[in-house]
Parts: structure tokens; C-alpha cells; sequence
């Protein structure tokens, strides 16, 4: 029994640093397909995050984003100064600023995620065969799993 249990806890952590590696370097070269000059990544996953998820203060945007208040702050000027976001007093506590997409921000956002959508599309249909791709969606069944959230894969 202990030799089965050993075997498992291997494969546990031959999984885990497998997921963690390749959901790495997969979200890199994500977001590496929109990569232009006049913005940062951090900067591009603002943009995403408030299109997602629509207007909120700074402060929640860095504790999302896992960065320092004053960093997100920088983010925040950056795009302002882009003209893709813009700030305005928080309707509920005039002390803070709710952070919200222009326009241009809007569209830069979707733009960003359909360019991405689409390689990811290209590269699934041209490197992997049907099979593949079907272990790649039941393999997203098992990872949303482990998160705590089911998906509907049809």
C-alpha cells in the first residue's frame, strides 16, 4: 500500500510541475501574439481585466494582479496618458478613483484577446491533430477541476 501511495504522490508532482511549466510558457506565448511597442504586458493585462470584469478602483486592480498599489498606479497613469482608460471618483467613496475603459481601450482589449483567440485556434488546428485536440479538452476538464469550476465544453 505504501509503494502505491508513493507512486501516486510522484505523479502528483510529475503533474503538477508539468501544468505549472506549460500553463507558464503557454500564457507567455499568448500573450506574447499581441505584443506591440506602445504598451507592456502588465499594461495589456489591465486592459484585459477591466474589459472582463468592467470598472473598479487601483488598489483592487493590483491586489488582482498581484503587484503594489503604487505599481498599478504607474500602470494606470500609463494608460491614461494612452487615452485607453480613464478615471473618474468612485460614485460610493468620492476619496477614490474607479478606473474605466475608453473606447479605445475597449477596442484595443477585444482586439487583443480575438488576435490571441485566433492564433491559439491556428495553432491547435495546424499542430495537433483531432485526437489532440480532444485530449486538450478533456485535459481542461481535469484542470478546471482542480480550480473548483466546471465548464461546458460543447
Amino acid at each position: 500500500m505504501g509503494k502505491k501511495t508513493e507512486s501516486a504522490s510522484a505523479s502528483a508532482v510529475r503533474a503538477a510541475r508539468a501544468i505549472v511549466v506549460t500553463v507558464g510558457r503557454l500564457r507567455r506565448r499568448i500573450r506574447s501574439v499581441n505584443d506591440a511597442a506602445d504598451i507592456t504586458p502588465s499594461q495589456a493585462s489591465v486592459l484585459a481585466r477591466l474589459s472582463k470584469n468592467g470598472p473598479t478602483t487601483a488598489s483592487d486592480l493590483a491586489a488582482v494582479e498581484g503587484v503594489r498599489p503604487q505599481s498599478m498606479a504607474t500602470t494606470v497613469a500609463a494608460l491614461s496618458r494612452l487615452g485607453l482608460v480613464e478615471r473618474h471618483p468612485d460614485p460610493e467613496d468620492g476619496r477614490k478613483q474607479r478606473v474605466t475603459l475608453t473606447a479605445p481601450g475597449r477596442e484595443r482589449a477585444e482586439g487583443d484577446r480575438e488576435a490571441r483567440h485566433a492564433w491559439l485556434t491556428r495553432a491547435l488546428e495546424e499542430r495537433c491533430t483531432e485526437d489532440e485536440r480532444q485530449t486538450v479538452v478533456a485535459a481542461m476538464a481535469v484542470l478546471e477541476k482542480l480550480i473548483g469550476h466546471e465548464i461546458d465544453h460543447e
